[in-house]
């Protein structure tokens, strides 16, 4: 991305967090250093190896996250002043080094801000830098339970005897690593015209908590816990069978549903009083299966994918890594990319999240080998390279990130509403443009306060995604609202949507009309496939999305099928990868003066975030088994049983001294005799017996009375937390991450907040979400200069309606 290359980047610490944070700044031009430890990082640890042979220089993991950077080798803590003039040389600092190795280390911003003032440094930790938790060992296992996540895991589950279930991967490293991406984006372009730096604290498990759709707020709203277990709220939905594959289908219109029975010959059930809408088909889903499936079972995968969405139905294939590998829209849009590496030679990685109107995402080298750049880079620093500098405008910076930047939000739904949610808690003035004449999906949700009637400003969904905007009601549909929003895109920096494909063109907003109207406007679009390509006109909802990047096929139980993942993760993942896509061309912008547009594919994006499952297959021509809560090198690392009726708590044992802290603390010292588990390799190689072991011992206790124990003695433990337990919890709420403001219609509901903390800047969230057209006045009289007749002219013209 023009402009980027000046973004100057140190990266500390391991596997993925941080890697992943600098990952997506390198790959738009940032210059990013990499610092390890003589050893190496735990990533070259991970593998996936070729031929299953360990090779810190092929570890499949780092080989992705690490492509585009400059590696050095430094023991830490540094001694002579070699850190600190990595410090002096950079703009943007992200580590992943829990608390006390950051005291340990000497990772401290106040000493960091005397060497550089303008510096931005990204903290991410388990839990964050403050809070009861905030010393307590963790995992990605940790996070993705702790977080609520994987307590609503998978969907529609019938197995109350298994636990709760993390989807594949690393996805909350993943997750944290994108809010760590996008706060040091936009801290850096704050600090481009303020010379102010900034310090951001980051907590992995508000990253995954903050992603829980519906089902936080349907405890905060109408006391409804939400779980794995039982129907969904919409049918039909989920995986059906074909005569060669499984096709994934989401029905989520009463229109989709009708144009469903008309591809499948009007059958006479579908017009049964017992599948007259969503929810009646949902409470009917057993019998409601068994006819859909003697239907798609006479179609393969692809002639019903192709025929459902002609119809404009969601349907994809469940996709596996090798068909991935042939998928024709990927192929289209050029979304692998080939690396040569000069140990694990030529590999094809997963490409960009997103297509730039500049062409400016790219991978220039490949992942650095251990301390390859040491000598350029003592080089670099022994020359005196100058100090990193910004172009400071205003002396003192006034309020958060991105003050003063304004977006027109045509987005709905969820992906593109999450995305303008992050850019206002950022402190981006966000105008959301809706209409009466097709309210928000998430306005008609049935998630409502208990004993309050349902209302379009009511929708505990709709507040939980929009807080912190203003609502601007526009019927589009008219030609006078189009004139009304170009006045409004000209006086703002970006345009947001989420539209079908098409839609912003047709409507005269696609990006060739925005430039005309702003020349250096950033516009950025978010669709299931993108803009070009085959697919670029069929549907993508979210979870679909998951089933269709094959991270589906990754996730489910030892032995069992492929599994959703509780949340439609295709969603907020896109959402996010938009919204760090959307400041750093803010950043660019504010250095050249150039304007972006970025092409969002859910698809793509969710792609990118399965990089262990597809370098398996790159390299070694493997599908991954699933494998549940397990990992693939280490044991113990489950969900465990525990006292009361589904409860449980997770625990992960990285090394053997963990092992043997945890055995004493349990009193089982026999355990660590055992030679079954005297190592890790033996240990894995008898999991079932080790697992069976510690759940003797987990079933008569409280989840929490577990966590604490072990967490005394370092061992990574915590329980698999639902909604209840997450409103409760007295590290988050310490740690002010719950948003609990007044809002005009439903009072002061608790709502998920912001996953970060800046030490220069307000933190919170800034507002409730709007009711609707409730900003409509404003928009028109103080920002547009309507008169007041004309606006009423244009009301009862059903222009603002």
């Amino acid at each position: 991305m023009d402009g980027l290359q000046e973004m100057r980047v140190l990266e500390l610490g391991g596997v993925a967090s941080a890697a992943y944070a600098c990952k997506m700044l390198a790959d738009l031009g940032a210059d990013v250093i990499k610092v390890e430890e003589p050893g190496g990082e735990a990533a070259r640890k991970r593998g996936p190896f070729p031929g299953g042979v360990p090779d810190p220089e092929k570890s499949g993991l780092f080989l992705y996250l690490n492509a585009n950077k400059r590696g050095v080798t430094l023991e830490l803590p540094a001694e002579g002043g070699q850190l600190e003039k990595l410090i002096g040389w950079a703009n943007v600092l992200v580590h992943n080094y829990p608390p006390a190795q950051m005291r340990a280390l000497g990772i401290d911003y106040e000493r960091f801000r005397q060497i550089n003032p303008r510096l931005v440094m990204c903290s991410i930790t388990p839990f964050g830098l403050t809070g009861p938790y905030r010393d307590y060992q963790a995992c990605e296992l940790t996070i993705a339970h702790g977080g609520g996540w994987a307590w609503l895991s998978p969907n529609s589950s019938d197995l109350p005897d298994l636990p709760p279930l993390k989807a594949a991967g690393i996805q909350g490293d993943f997750q944290a690593g994108l809010v760590g991406a996008l706060t040091a984006a936009a801290a850096y372009y704050r600090a481009l015209s303020s010379g102010l730096g900034e310090h951001i604290d980051i907590s992995a498990q508000e990253s995954v908590a903050s992603l829980l759709e519906q089902n936080f707020v349907h405890y905060t709203y109408a006391g409804r816990i939400a779980s794995r277990l039982g129907r969904r709220l919409l049918y039909p939905w989920g995986f059906f069978r074909c005569r060669d594959g499984i096709i994934f289908m989401v029905v989520a219109e009463p229109d989709q549903w009708k144009r469903l029975m008309e591809l499948m010959g009007n059958p006479e059930w579908g017009e049964w009083e017992i599948f007259s809408d969503g929810y009646k088909r949902s409470e009917n889903s057993d019998v409601l299966k068994t006819y859909i499936e003697e239907w798609t079972g006479g179609w393969s995968v692809d002639g019903l994918f192709r025929a459902g969405q002609e119809k404009r139905i969601c349907m994809v294939p469940l996709s596996s890594m090798a068909t991935l590998a042939e998928e024709e829209q990927l192929k289209a849009r050029g979304f692998f990319v080939e690396v040569e590496h000069p140990k694990a030679g030529r590999l094809i990685h997963p490409g960009a999240p997103y297509k730039l109107a500049d062409g400016g995402w790219r991978i220039a080298r490949p992942a650095p080998l251990l301390g390859e750049h040491n000598k350029e880079v003592a080089r670099m620093l022994e020359d005196g390279v100058k100090r990193a500098e910004h172009r400071a405008t205003r002396p003192k910076p006034s309020g958060r990130p991105l003050e003063g930047v304004r977006v027109a939000d045509f987005s709905w739904a969820w992906a593109g509403p999450f995305c303008g949610m992050l850019l206002a808690h950022l402190g981006a003035e966000v105008i959301k443009i809706e209409s009466r004449t097709r309210l928000d999906l998430g306005r008609r949700l049935p998630i409502y306060p208990t004993g309050m009637e349902p209302s379009p400003d009511r929708c505990g969904y709709f507040n939980q995604w929009n807080q912190g905007k203003k609502s601007f009601l526009l019927n589009l549909r008219k030609p006078e609202a189009i004139a009304i929003a170009r006045k409004l895109i000209a006086k703002c920096d970006v345009v947001l949507d989420n539209y079908a494909t098409g839609v912003m063109d047709r409507l005269g907003l696609g990006y060739e009309d925005l430039k005309k109207i702003k020349p250096d406007i950033i516009a950025a679009s978010i669709s299931g496939f993108g803009h070009t390509g085959p697919y670029k006109d069929y549907m993508g909802y979210g979870p679909a999305i998951v089933a269709m990047s094959g991270l589906s096929s990754l996730t489910g139980y030892q032995g069992g099928p492929p599994q959703e993942v509780g949340i439609s993760y295709g969603d907020p993942n896109g959402g996010i990868h938009a919204a760090v896509a959307i400041c750093a061309a803010l950043a660019a912008r504010a250095l050249t003066g150039r304007g972006q547009f970025i092409d969002l594919s859910l698809l793509e994006a969710m792609v990118a975030l399965a990089p262990e499952g597809w370098m398996e297959y790159a390299m070694n021509g493997r599908e991954p088994a699933r494998i549940g809560n397990r990992d693939r090198i280490t044991a113990p690392h489950d969900c465990f049983r525990c006292a009361g009726e589904d409860e449980w708590v997770t625990i992960a044992c990285c090394g053997d001294d963990e092992w043997r802290r945890l055995c004493e603390a349990i009193g089982r010292a026999e355990l660590a005799a055992d030679p079954r588990f005297s190592n890790a390799e033996r240990r894995k190689a008898n999991e079932p017996e080790l697992v069976a072991a510690l759940e003797s011992w987990t079933r008569s206790r409280n989840k929490w009375e577990v966590a604490h124990i072990l967490q005394r003695v370092d061992v990574p433990a915590f329980p698999s937390m639902h909604s209840r337990d997450l409103a409760e919890d007295a590290h988050l709420n310490e740690r002010g991450f719950f948003a609990r403001l007044d809002h005009p219609e439903v009072g002061v509901r608790t709502h998920a907040g912001v996953q970060w903390r800046l030490a220069n800047g307000p933190n919170g969230v800034q507002a409730p979400a709007p009711v609707l057209g409730q900003h409509t006045d404003w928009v028109m009289k103080e920002l547009l200069a309507y008169a007041s007749a004309e606006i009423d002219r244009l009301r009862s013209a059903q222009v603002l309606y």
